[in-house]
């Protein structure tokens, strides 16, 4: 899971972050909330936690550009402020949750779940194609009825490309996807996480197919039985 952290205090948001991940999430951070509605164009967050009072445009007028620009991103305010009116006002805006500050780390983590869970809903968990069935809670993969090994890095690019079955993806969007912004990954490890894939999703009757210049493609092979 990625979330978003929009936060301008660097101490609060270096100890929330680190709360966060160590559940096993990704979580990005940015103290301004001028770039955040680009960001979720590019690559959707699951989750984005976003502070009221930051520096520019506050979180009020953050959320606005976001629901303006249509993403239905969950967003889970995070403020000093306490007011009924600024509750309200966040919530009729487009929020999902509220929470002020100074808040217990074990009530942030579980309004996260509970409002990701909400989003990330599907009728049976997984996402399927072809052969291929990845079951998103257990986190397993499987060919069949064969479970598939793959690696902590190829899970995450596989769900990326099956998120986006049809679509040619680019490595820096599979980059940016399964790497925080303070983490160093190179775009030739990414090549190599696809190739494992491709030989590993062959009896799925799958492949990821090079589209030149552009990035990848994941695609029903026409041999697939």
């Amino acid at each position: 899971m990625r979330l978003l952290l929009v936060e301008d205090d660097p101490d609060l948001a270096q100890s929330t972050k680190r709360a966060l991940e160590s559940q096993g999430w990704t979580v990005d951070w940015t103290a301004r909330g001028e770039p955040v509605p680009h960001s979720i164009r590019q690559d959707p967050y699951d989750l984005v936690i976003l502070d009221i009072g930051l520096a520019g445009i506050d979180g009020f007028e953050t959320l606005r550009r976001l629901r303006a620009q249509g993403s239905t991103t969950p967003v889970l305010m995070l403020t000093a402020r306490d007011a009924v009116e600024d509750r309200v006002r966040g919530l009729e805006g487009g929020a999902d949750d509220y929470l002020v500050k100074p808040f217990a780390v074990i009530e942030l983590v579980a309004r996260v779940r509970v409002l990701t869970r909400r989003a990330q809903a599907r009728s049976d968990n997984a996402l399927c194609l072809g052969g291929l069935r990845m079951d998103l809670e257990a986190r397993r993969v499987f060919v069949g009825e064969q479970a598939l090994e793959v690696s902590a890095r190829e899970w995450s690019v596989l769900e990326f490309l099956l998120g986006r079955v049809g679509k040619v993806v680019s490595k820096e969007q599979i980059l940016q996807s399964i790497a925080g912004w303070d983490e160093s990954l190179s775009e030739n490890a990414i090549e190599v996480y696809v190739s494992r894939l491709r030989a590993k999703l062959e009896p799925a009757g799958l492949r990821i197919r090079t589209v030149r210049g552009f990035g990848y493609l994941l695609e029903v092979s026409e041999a697939a039985p």
